[in-house]
């Protein structure tokens, strides 16, 4: 079977096989030798072919193996869409009312995270004098507008807005006066109808906008115009319905069923309303010194010291989708900690089949060392095997989170839900980097067996 080459080397004669080193026969210790071309190594293709075998052969054992990294991408890919979604949703809401509108209010507006401190909820309130000075004396901006509303932070009341039409009624209205810039400052433009002019404003016209949904549930059907609605018993004449605002989830319901009268007109039927919101466009280019220059003109008007902090909250749609998307972060940080759980099961999983399969398999390792294996082509055959199945259960993860996300964007239409492309590769990525770690003891172990004693093995 073999001889001794003129080097005193063993070899084997034309039948292209390789052995490990091994005693043979005669006490003679035999070194690999290989003869033309008859090296036999299994491809990654083959590794792979071999590995989906496997997982046809034993489907239920391969799922149930990695169900735990199935679970934990299908939590990652449904958490990411709801928040992608979600944050687009918010972007486009806030980018709705003007990316450079700056909202002047008594506390800061935006997304609170804590509930308001005794001085934040009994700070007096703006006041329409506070607008008209902003308007005055700050180059940077261009537009401001006022509007009027009841005390909001007082929990000693609770107040209702209701508005009816016939026999309709809407209750939780967004009921304001405003001052004619408010549909150029928020882009509040009617789709039907028109805003109030300055005119009625001044002579105290009963009059009205209102938002898509009020006139959506008034009028279905019908011309809204020169209708007349009753607002807290106030009757007003409907002159525009405003369009529908961008965004479904973080906008506020009462928005879409808001009603919005003349400055003086509000005042006229609520003269004890004195909370004021004021808002502010900032010249293109100059937000940092429009917000300087609001800031300054609040602090002498409000009597604020120098050295005290202000009284008085400045924010802009920048600013809130930052507060947004340190919200939406943490949520993602959090589910990044639960899901890994699932991965971290389904890699226990999978390496406990793999070393369950070293074992079965011992003798067929045995045979492809004797043939001519190195010790890198078993390990990468394991770890092959190990990568497909985990890599598989990522793949089904992906399916069922895209699956869910579309049943949440039908049956949750207002609950915004967008599978990312970068969540999808990083999930697949994440599951097979989880076969390739756990995968790699089992794939170590079978690498060093003993080719003589695997053969041996039964």
């Amino acid at each position: 079977m073999f001889t001794l080459n003129p080097k005193g080397e063993p070899a084997f004669i034309g039948c292209g096989l390789y052995l490990e080193p091994a005693y043979i026969g005669c006490g003679l210790y035999l070194e690999p030798a290989y003869i033309n071309d008859g090296i036999m190594r299994i491809s990654l293709g083959e590794n792979t072919k071999m590995a989906l075998d496997t997982l046809r052969e034993n489907k239920v054992r391969s799922f149930l193996t990695v169900l735990g990294v199935v679970i934990g991408i299908t939590a990652l890919i449904t958490v990411a869409s709801i928040l992608v979604g979600f944050y687009t949703d918010v972007t486009a809401y806030l980018e709705d009312y003007g990316p450079n509108t700056i909202w002047v209010f008594k506390v800061a507006p935006g997304v609170s995270t804590g509930r308001l401190t005794a001085e934040e909820r009994n700070r007096k309130p703006l006041t329409l004098e506070d607008g008209l000075a902003i308007r005055e004396q700050c180059p940077s901006v261009s537009q401001v507008a006022v509007s009027v509303f009841k005390r909001v932070y007082d929990y000693t009341r609770l107040t209702i807005i209701t508005a009816r039409y016939k026999d309709k009624e809407v209750s939780g209205l967004d009921y304001s006066g405003a001052t004619v810039e408010y549909e150029e400052v928020y882009n509040a433009h009617p789709y039907v109808g028109r805003f109030f002019t300055e005119a009625e404003d001044l002579h105290r016209a009963d009059v009205a906008v209102i938002g898509y949904d009020l006139g959506k549930t008034f009028f279905e059907g019908q011309d809204p115009l020169d209708r007349t609605i009753y607002v807290e018993g106030f009757p007003y004449r409907v002159i525009g319905v405003l369009e529908h605002r961008k965004g479904q989830l973080f906008q506020n319901p009462r928005v879409e069923n808001q009603v919005v009268v003349p400055y003086r007109t509000y005042r006229k039927h609520h003269p004890a309303d004195d909370e004021h919101f004021i808002g502010a466009v900032a010249a293109s280019g100059r937000m940092a010194e429009a917000q300087d220059e609001i800031r300054g003109v609040l602090r002498r008007r409000r009597r604020v010291p120098y050295s005290a902090p202000e009284n008085f909250g400045l924010s802009t749609a920048a600013e809130v989708a930052s507060q947004v998307k340190e919200i939406t972060s943490s949520v993602a940080l959090l589910t990044a900690v639960v899901s890994s759980i699932g991965l971290l099961v389904g890699g226990v999983g999978v390496m406990n089949i793999m070393l369950m399969s070293v074992t079965q398999r011992t003798r067929e390792i045995g045979v492809r060392k004797a043939i001519g294996a190195r010790r890198s082509d078993v390990i990468w055959q394991f770890l092959t095997e190990a990568v497909v199945l985990t890599g598989s259960g990522g793949v089904i993860g992906v399916v069922l989170g895209i699956v869910i996300s579309l049943l949440i964007n039908k049956f949750l239409p207002r609950l915004p839900s967008t599978v990312p492309l970068w969540a999808v590769a990083l999930a697949v990525i994440v599951s097979m980097s989880v076969g390739l770690f756990f995968g790699m003891y089992p794939a170590v172990k079978a690498a060093r067996l003993d080719p003589v004693d695997a053969l041996r093995y039964e």
